[in-house]
């Protein structure tokens, strides 16, 4: 139903949800700007590609990094698990090298959603919600993200991930 530039197709990874809105980042959209132009000092703990993503249309001046972490270790300074062994690494407060980090991802912006509107969303099955992997928030295949996260679905939810992006071209 989100035919939006921003969102159509979008995997979106969810950061925080409650009572005043949600906020997430868009984990499929690679731009061509490096790293190392943006944040050269964090650039060596980037995954491949070790460009700056488009994390969605809000604040795209500000700069959200994901990272693993070693979970069998302390939980390291300046890292905040979200899911697994992903979390969120503050950029602001951090200074690099941070020990036991590795596989980070510079989203520029993030998506968010004011009070109930996401929820009004989910209620119009304007978003498909599955359980993250790491391999998403973390992994080398983002442009093909969508179709690999919904392949790994059960049922027709699967079969969406060959679905033609205009299905009167078929």
């Amino acid at each position: 139903m989100l035919r939006e530039s921003n969102f159509f197709r979008a995997v979106v990874l969810m950061l925080d949800h409650d009572e005043h809105g949600a906020l997430g980042v868009v984990l499929n959209r690679p731009t061509d700007y490096p790293v190392a132009s943006a944040l050269p000092q964090w650039a060596s703990l980037v995954s491949e590609p070790d460009v700056v993503y488009s994390g969605g249309p809000v604040s795209t001046e500000t700069a959200i990094a994901l990272a693993q972490a070693h979970r069998s270790r302390p939980t390291p300074s300046g890292w905040t698990h979200v899911f697994g062994d992903i979390g969120i690494v503050d950029l602001d407060v951090t200074a690099p090298p941070l020990p036991d980090v590795y596989n980070m991802r510079v989203f520029a912006g993030y998506a968010g959603w004011g009070s109930g509107q996401l929820e009004g969303e989910l209620a119009a099955d304007a978003w498909i919600v599955v359980d993250a992997e790491t391999s998403d928030a973390t992994g080398q295949a983002s442009l093909q993200l969508w179709p690999t996260v919904l392949r790994r679905q059960p049922g027709v939810l699967a079969r969406l991930a060959s679905y033609p992006d205009e299905p009167a071209w078929n």
